[in-house]
């Protein structure tokens, strides 16, 4: 696999991020506001203190690994009209997927290859963006 020089990484890379051979990644990483969003919303969503001082940590380790998130601007907006036509043309339905697709956008918006361990996220939008589907390491979830 030939490395780029820079990538966009789905919320399953950016939370496991340590986990990933490095030599898999894009050499400048990263994330957009629909993932640190997700990585947010993570902390909310457990009762259990420990899952959650856990899922804080991630929050914390993205920020400052990856600084400022590339936003879903106007041009990712426009974007996502698109990549939710080419869902629908292969017969899926976007709804549930919206931060997958969200991301997509940003990607495509971007021209930004886009790096994941759940590459059927992206199935039909190939013509759009290049999905980089990476080996799920022992330990990642999502």
């Amino acid at each position: 696999m030939n490395r780029h020089d820079r990538g966009i990484l789905d919320t399953n890379v950016a939370a496991a991020f340590k986990l990933f051979d490095p030599a898999e990644l894009p050499i400048e990483a990263a994330i957009t506001a629909v993932t640190l969003g997700e990585l947010s919303r993570g902390p909310y969503a457990t009762d259990d203190p420990v899952k959650r001082a856990g899922r804080i940590s991630v929050l914390q380790h993205a920020e400052a690994a990856f600084g400022d998130p590339l936003p879903y601007d106007a041009e990712s907006a426009r974007m996502f009209g698109q990549v939710c036509a080419s869902v629908y043309s292969i017969g899926r339905q976007p709804r549930g997927r919206t931060a997958d697709l969200m991301i997509a956008a940003i990607a495509a918006a971007n021209e930004l290859p886009l790096y994941t361990a759940n590459p059927k996220d992206f199935d039909g939008l190939d013509r759009l963006i290049q999905v980089v589907a990476l080996t799920r390491p022992d330990g990642a979830t999502g």
